[in-house]
């Protein structure tokens, strides 16, 4: 069965949040929400999550799971708000325990971050399936952005987070760390070889100037088009490079309150003895 997929988008952050459902008034997912985040003031806002909150209750929607792709390093998490609000299950792949070990240590959390995944409701594993109503969700696991990336096939449909991106915009970077590049093009070959017509849907889109914001394509489109991955690029080249590229970008805006976050499932740190959270700033790290 083929699922009907809703599409928001947070200018901000260029990130896509789907809701994903058979018909009105039947259950549905959210895969990767928004909380908005003011890096000047340190706030948070609820405008982007509450948009989906807004479809879900005017469709009669009933919320099963609030999926992760990954944890992002490119925007906080709205899944416990949009949870306390509509309820369902948050899950992540399993693999999100090697990406919360790293990251205790580089932002030296305390003994109370246990980094075993128990943060979340459910730990997905690879090639598990879990359903919505009537639809069947398979869990694809596609490493290489990060060790823990998790791609849901839902019929003719593939949400691939941040694997790939539109064909004009290539493929994830692989430089953070757990990171790998031969680990992407193996995950991007599996995404591929799925039929011609499989209806890709980005996690995130920075389109060239001129073309329109666009959150959708094929697996014929990106074999015949990607820029970094089309048909006949090789591992090797492919390797190559994403390598020499990655050494040239910036770390996004948002990695620093973002990754915090969203190890944590989206939960801010305990209040300390004011009442405050805190996120930690490292200095000079590396």
């Amino acid at each position: 069965m083929n699922p009907i997929v809703e599409s928001f988008f947070d200018a901000p952050t260029g990130t896509f949040t789907y809701v994903v459902y058979e018909k009105v008034s039947s259950q549905c997912v959210i895969i990767d929400s928004v909380l908005n985040f003011d890096t000047k003031s340190g706030r948070t806002s609820t405008h982007s999550a509450d948009e989906v909150i807004t479809f879900i209750q005017d469709h009669k929607l009933d919320v099963v799971f609030i999926l992760e792709t990954h944890a992002h390093a490119d925007h906080l998490t709205a899944a416990p708000y949009l949870k306390r609000k509509l309820g369902g299950k948050l899950a992540i792949g399993s693999q999100i325990q090697q990406v919360q070990k790293v990251f205790k240590e580089i932002f030296h959390l305390d003994s109370t971050f246990i980094p075993n995944g128990q943060q979340f409701d459910y730990l997905l594993d690879e090639n598990e399936e879990i359903f919505c109503g009537q639809l069947s969700i398979q869990c694809l696991y596609v490493p290489g952005h990060t060790p823990a990336c998790m791609a849901y096939q839902i019929g003719d449909c593939v949400f691939v987070g941040d694997t790939m991106f539109l064909p004009d915009v290539g493929t994830a970077r692989c430089d953070f760390p757990g990171g790998n590049a031969k680990a992407l093009y193996q995950s991007i070959q599996k995404i591929l070889n799925l039929p011609l017509s499989t209806r890709l849907f980005m996690c995130h889109d920075y389109p060239p100037e001129g073309r329109m914001i666009q959150c959708e394509t094929t697996v014929a489109l990106q074999r015949k088009g990607n820029i970094h991955v089309h048909d006949g690029v090789s591992e090797v080249d492919f390797v190559e490079m994403r390598t020499a590229r990655d050494k040239t970008l910036e770390m996004p805006a948002l990695i620093l309150p973002s990754v915090q976050i969203n190890i944590r499932a989206g939960e801010f740190p305990s209040p300390e003895s004011n009442g405050v959270s805190y996120l930690k700033l490292p200095i000079n790290l590396l």
